[in-house]
């Protein structure tokens, strides 16, 4: 078999739906963007979303909205992608990297309480795989540590929450929840993602929302995120073709970050068949947990208590291995025909952040969980026969 590590779904559906728009004369930002960010609200239970071309984007508007630059401090974890972290350096303040729990993929929440400084603007959790982090423990340490933040008077947000704001890398976790709050909802904003690798696919893309808050004119905050995304522009294109005139302002000059109508015809496809694409992903990983209850191995838990996960990602530790032993198992995965991957690096160990100060002996608890992680294939299009062939390989080299 050929089994690759990542394959969109893509149907029929999302083919005419392309087609369409094509079809249409209107293939940039239009109504088929607002329309999947109506649909996006409604599916989120927020007030807004405002689609842009990518997750990495939006993360960085939203520090842009909220004021946060030089001189401030964004806490995050070092077990994360890049995207997360090289945002904070775009608006010009400086990422405070939290070492891994002991034997999780979560930050330790106890490190990342005593992280908090007078600096401290944004802590920017991260729901790697799909599984919501603590955000009752996130926002306890806020409340705990409420007595150092100070506003910058500049900005309107910062003063009306007078405490430090929550932005969440999002980016895993569509359709996740803990209890019955969505994704989307827990933080006080928050990024999703819909590469070509997520289980909500726009090709290149994703959004931004907040939750209901007393703080948040929405209104304010949508247009202000357009502006942001449009180089500053008062008028989108649409706008400037069906308004009384063709005049607009710039009003700052800004960037250029909004998502087509093109993607947003795929994405509108997949959220109205979203749910069964979720439960499949929750077969394949349940399959996957059943087949090695057995074997000297443990996996990301997708089945908190409380908690629904959006199963993005299936990571299984090979306990007891190294790194090279680890390395091993992948290439011999491969030699099967089954591409894995590993998710994720740790930042301190890329030699950008090795440069900027950070060394991966301070996070031995991150090197630890890295070191013998594999990502396995986990995506709804992947057959039984696909999925059997997958357990039985890692059941082979496991067990020789």
């Amino acid at each position: 078999m050929n089994i690759q590590f990542v394959k969109p779904d893509i149907t029929d559906n999302e083919i005419d739906a392309v087609a369409e728009v094509l079809r249409s004369g209107w293939i940039t930002t239009g109504p088929v963007t607002k329309e999947f960010e109506r649909e996006l609200s409604d599916y989120l239970g927020t007030p807004r979303v405002a689609c842009l071309n990518s997750q990495t984007i939006g993360a960085e508007f939203i520090l842009r909205l909220l004021g946060v630059g030089e001189g401030d401090e964004v806490i995050m974890p070092a077990y994360t992608y890049t995207a997360t972290c090289s945002v904070v350096y775009h608006v010009g303040a400086t990422p405070v990297l939290i070492d891994n729990r002991i034997d999780s993929a979560e930050m330790d929440y106890d490190a990342m309480e005593a992280a908090i400084t007078e600096r401290t603007k944004v802590i920017m959790p991260v729901d790697i795989g799909g599984v919501v982090c603590d955000y009752e423990r996130i926002f306890e340490a806020i409340e705990r540590k409420r007595s150092l933040f100070t506003a910058n008077e500049e900005n309107k947000y910062q003063k009306a929450f007078g405490r430090i704001l929550v932005v969440a890398d999002t980016a895993h976790s569509l359709g996740a929840s803990s209890g019955s709050v969505k994704s989307g909802n827990l933080a006080d904003f928050s990024s999703f993602s819909f590469h070509a690798v997520k289980n909500l696919t726009t090709a290149e893309g994703g959004a931004v929302c907040w939750k209901n808050s007393p703080h948040i004119n929405n209104d304010e905050a949508y247009k202000d995120i357009m502006l942001l995304s449009l180089h500053g522009q008062s008028k989108d294109a649409l706008d400037k073709l069906h308004g009384s005139t063709w005049e607009y302002d710039i009003t700052a000059p800004l960037y250029k970050a909004n998502l087509t109508d093109i993607g947003s015809a795929i994405g509108l496809s997949q959220l109205k068949r979203y749910q069964p694409m979720l439960d499949r992903r929750h077969e394949i990983a349940r399959k996957y947990n059943e087949a090695f209850s057995d074997l000297p191995v443990s996996w990301l838990n997708h089945y908190k208590e409380g908690q629904y996960s959006s199963v993005h990602l299936y990571l299984l530790r090979l306990n007891g291995k190294n790194e090279a032993e680890r390395n091993d198992f992948i290439e011999a995965m491969k030699a099967k025909g089954i591409a894995c991957n590993v998710h994720y690096k740790p930042l301190p160990m890329f030699s950008a952040y090795i440069k900027r100060g950070f060394d991966i002996a301070d996070f031995p608890n991150a090197f630890k969980y890295y070191e013998n992680v594999v990502t396995l294939p986990l995506y709804n299009v992947l057959t039984d026969e696909e999925v059997d062939y997958v357990i039985t390989s890692v059941r082979e080299l496991l067990t020789i």
